[in-house]
């Protein structure tokens, strides 16, 4: 009886068990199919058009007009029946090799996999889509990796089995290979066949075409040019699947997996439907396709709308200037990189990667380049706004112009001049590019607090340059820009930015623009800047001046090595390159000049001065109509009257660190003649060297005495 009562009872226990659990999952599947059908209720309508176009972005300009479509040029499309059944095989393979067998146009157990790994990670990222799935996010979605949620995965879904229905396995196979990103803009096996071996895909041998399949997954990461090894290494994984898959036999994957991937690939070459607007822009296209990349985004493959910073009547104008003969360049070979950048908003208006650009579309940026030092230009980030910032230094701060070994070494630093003018304020040493007095300011302000400055304007600085930084550090012309652009912008700091916007087709909108950050205080930015005006009044950049235009900049040269001078005696008293930068409140521009090669020459002539007048005439076209304005000078700085030698300046002062006359005594005046009727007052403490700040007031004559 017992037992019968505890046997019973059990069983109660586990029909309950068993009657909830089946409940839990009634409930599971039921909440799941209606939020599947809620999700899926707002999916976006899909068209033949869109199935069969390429997936490229569309870039537009901030007034809404189109600018140019990505790859829009390139592409040769094929209808099913000009696909040969192995590039069929090569990609089904590796792709989805369950495509023809999933009625629904979903692969159960690929997201069933999927899923698992993603409970794993934590994640809904992990891919499950199939051929059919992977079309609808080509046509109709952004591939954002931080779309990739629900909602979306619901969606695309949804739409796969709509079109499964509409469409046959050819049709949609077909639309999936015309529609993939094969690298240089170039969309399709069609165009890829072409572009890459000069050849209708019927004429690819089996190892090319499994080269081709392989790069449907990251064409960049497997560019056969640029990365040989990843390329064959993807290409070897497809020949394999398509052996696993029992569309190749044993003897044609071993003599396939033999041959070098490189074998039958046409030279790099451009393209030449190129359009001359399409070439003036390249430099800039090229850094928006990386931005869009960095920010998650696949351009071509994701039919964005992308609106660019671009003003493409001061792009055409860089252009003009680089590739003209308006500017003095030594010869046809030097080069040139250059960046105008908005410092009120960061957004990058115009760019020039280089002079006599070949028509290679997404060719090499030499506004980007970083690996060439900036020469003296970097003296206003890295040392003198520091010591400003930190120290409260005026502008008429004693620095020491005499001679100097970097410490631990044997190594003596010169001046461009090969002299030493010993005590100057810091106004003259920016103003004459003097390399002592930097080197010895960034060494008080101590290194480590520079290159943190710095690297807040987005310039990075390595430690182990020590602190011959102070005087040229690598960076590009677009770094450059950006953070003269902070100095521009009262100390207020945006990063530089080709895209100011996104949209998906899916009508998400992402804006990037930013309210800026603060790197430095009002003053510093301010006091920088009256120095920097010097520069170009009087200073070491005077080639740049515009008449009649309130601005600020600051030159750099970088000299050749003992070793470079040993091998090109001939170099010895020109610059390697030689730099300008400068702005006004509404233009930042950093323009590089120099050679990709030392064998290719030397600046010479007016080609010393072609940094300071590519800047001149540019700054000249884009200030036109714009005023003259003028930055104000905030209340936390002082000006007032400094006396050195025979000249009067306007210093200027952080407030609260002006300072003050020091406790003298006093000596009797001195008689003057009845005609000056003037009382004088002289105070004097020492005899050593002195810095004198004469006062005039009314029938009285002080003269205040400073020992540095």
């Amino acid at each position: 009886m017992t037992r019968y009562h505890h046997q019973s009872k059990a069983g109660k226990i586990i029909k309950c068990i068993f009657a909830w659990s089946f409940t839990l999952i009634m409930l599971g599947v039921i909440s799941g199919v209606g939020l599947f059908a809620y999700y899926a209720k707002d999916a976006p309508i899909v068209t033949q058009t869109k199935l069969q176009s390429e997936g490229s972005s569309a870039l537009y300009t901030s007034d809404g007009k189109l600018l140019l479509t990505l790859g829009a040029e390139r592409r040769n499309y094929l209808h099913s029946d000009k696909i040969p059944q192995r590039m069929k095989d090569a990609v089904i393979s590796v792709e989805d090799k369950r495509f023809y067998k999933e009625p629904l146009g979903l692969d159960p157990i690929r997201i069933a996999g999927s899923l698992l790994a993603n409970i794993k990670g934590h994640d809904i990222s992990a891919g499950g889509s199939g051929i059919t799935q992977q079309l609808i996010k080509l046509s109709v979605f952004s591939t954002d990796t931080s779309q990739r949620t629900l909602r979306r995965k619901a969606q695309e879904a949804w739409l796969a089995m709509q079109i499964s229905r509409q469409y046959s396995k050819e049709q949609i196979l077909e639309f999936y290979i015309n529609k993939v990103y094969m690298g240089y803009n170039t969309f399709g096996l069609g165009t890829a066949a072409s572009y890459y071996f000069g050849k209708s895909p019927s004429k690819l041998d089996l190892a090319q075409t499994a080269l081709l399949a392989g790069m449907l997954n990251a064409p960049i990461k497997f560019d056969p040019y640029l990365y040989p090894q990843n390329a064959q290494y993807r290409r070897d994984i497809v020949l394999y699947a398509m052996l696993k898959n029992n569309k190749i036999t044993n003897q044609e994957y071993q003599q396939a997996i033999k041959e070098p991937v490189q074998t039958g690939l046409r030279p790099r070459h451009s393209n030449n439907d190129h359009s001359e607007r399409r070439k003036i822009d390249d430099p800039y296209i090229k850094e928006v396709v990386n931005e869009a990349q960095e920010k998650g985004f696949d351009p071509y493959n994701s039919n964005l709308k992308i609106t660019v910073n671009i003003d493409q009547k001061a792009q055409n104008e860089l252009y003009e200037l680089a590739n003209s003969k308006k500017i003095p360049f030594t010869n046809d070979k030097m080069q040139v990189g250059a960046t105008v950048v908005d410092p009120t908003n960061g957004h990058v208006v115009a760019i020039v990667g280089g002079r006599h650009l070949p028509n290679l579309a997404l060719g090499y940026n030499r506004a980007v380049q970083t690996g060439r030092s900036t020469g003296s230009s970097i003296k206003p980030i890295l040392d003198y706004a520091p010591a400003i910032e930190y120290k409260n230094w005026s502008t008429a701060q004693i620095l020491s112009d005499t001679p100097y070994i970097y410490s631990g070494t044997n190594i003596q630093l010169f001046d461009w001049d090969n002299r030493y003018l010993g005590p100057v304020t810091m106004r003259y040493a920016l103003e004459q590019s003097r390399n002592v007095p930097a080197v010895r300011t960034l060494e008080d302000v101590g290194f480590s607090k520079g290159i943190k400055f710095a690297k807040k304007m987005g310039i990075n600085i390595e430690k182990k340059q020590g602190l011959s930084a102070a005087i040229g550090a690598n960076a590009s012309s677009l770094q450059m820009a950006g953070a003269y652009g902070a100095l521009a912008n009262d100390g207020v700091y945006h990063k530089p930015q080709f895209i100011s916007k996104i949209e998906t087709p899916d009508g998400i909108v992402r804006n990037y623009d930013t309210s800026g950050e603060r790197v430095m205080k009002s003053s510093t930015a301010y006091m920088i800047t009256d120095m920097l005006k010097g520069v170009i009044t009087r200073g070491s950049g005077m080639q740049a001046k515009i008449k009649n235009l309130h601005q600020a900049g600051k030159t750099g040269t970088v000299k050749y090595s003992d070793a470079e001078i040993n091998k090109y005696p001939s170099y010895r008293g020109t610059p390697k390159d030689s730099w300008f930068a400068g702005y006004t409140p509404k233009y930042s521009i950093a323009v590089w000049t120099g050679y990709d090669t030392l064998s290719d020459g030397k600046i010479s002539g007016q080609g010393e001065n072609a940094a300071q007048l590519l800047y001149k005439n540019m700054m000249t076209y884009l200030m036109k109509n714009k005023g003259n304005p003028d930055w104000h000078k905030p209340d936390t700085v002082v000006s007032q009257k400094y006396l050195s030698g025979t000249a009067v300046t306007n210093e200027l002062y952080v407030k609260g660190h002006v300072p003050k006359p020091p406790k003298i005594k006093k000596s009797k005046p001195i008689n003057r003649s009845r005609e000056e009727n003037q009382k004088t007052i002289i105070y004097q403490r020492s005899q050593q060297p002195r810095v004198v700040i004469r006062q005039q007031r009314p029938r009285t004559i002080i003269r205040y005495y400073y020992y540095r």
